[in-house]
């Protein structure tokens, strides 16, 4: 959405208070930046933290939210092209019920499943006090590891953006095709 040096000159200009818009929007690589200029000694570095970590549970909210209060807002037609059909959501809510914490974890941890999570999680209307407190635990080692990485290595910023991304592409080809041998697996077992 914006180049890395328009980020740093946003954050460097105008201070703590742009951070969080712009890390909900962007993420890990915002995190990365405002760590990387608190060890300039523009910010303080606890103010970094806690200010991604605010802004990463309102990105992951307003995922929920889509997926909570959007579904009834969409046209059935879209519902049924995307597979949500009323046994398909049963299903899910049964499989956040059971397996939500484990669930969210995993897709707060691996970042490349997050999004599509998140808005699951809301599509199941998991338990919203059980997913704010279960994405607040798995944010704050996440935030601080970027935080860490920035504060050190925070010169490398093209690299390290570098790095997220494959990383991410990686992690994301890994899961779909493990999903695609699960659900082959599962298919044929039950022929």
């Amino acid at each position: 959405m914006f180049g890395l040096e328009t980020i740093s000159a946003l954050m460097a200009k105008h201070g703590l208070a742009v951070i969080a818009p712009i890390a909900v929007l962007e993420g890990p690589i915002v995190t990365v930046i405002a760590a990387w200029l608190a060890s300039q000694n523009l910010f303080s570095v606890w103010s970094v933290a806690i200010i991604v970590i605010l802004a990463d549970l309102v990105g992951d909210l307003g995922l929920y939210s889509l997926g909570r209060w959007g579904l009834n807002r969409m046209p059935k037609k879209w519902r049924d092209r995307l597979g949500l059909s009323r046994a398909r959501l049963v299903s899910a809510a049964r499989h956040f019920q059971s397996k939500g914490i484990k669930t969210l974890v995993f897709g707060k941890l691996t970042h490349s499943a997050g999004a599509p999570v998140l808005v699951a999680a809301g599509v199941a209307r998991m338990n919203f006090w059980v997913f704010m407190l279960t994405n607040l635990i798995a944010t704050i080692p996440k935030s601080l590891a970027f935080v860490a990485l920035g504060y050190w290595l925070g010169s490398h910023i093209g690299k390290i953006d570098s790095w997220l991304s494959t990383g991410s592409l990686i992690l994301l080809v890994v899961i779909a095709l493990g999903a695609t041998i699960w659900f082959y697996r599962r298919k044929r077992s039950h022929s």
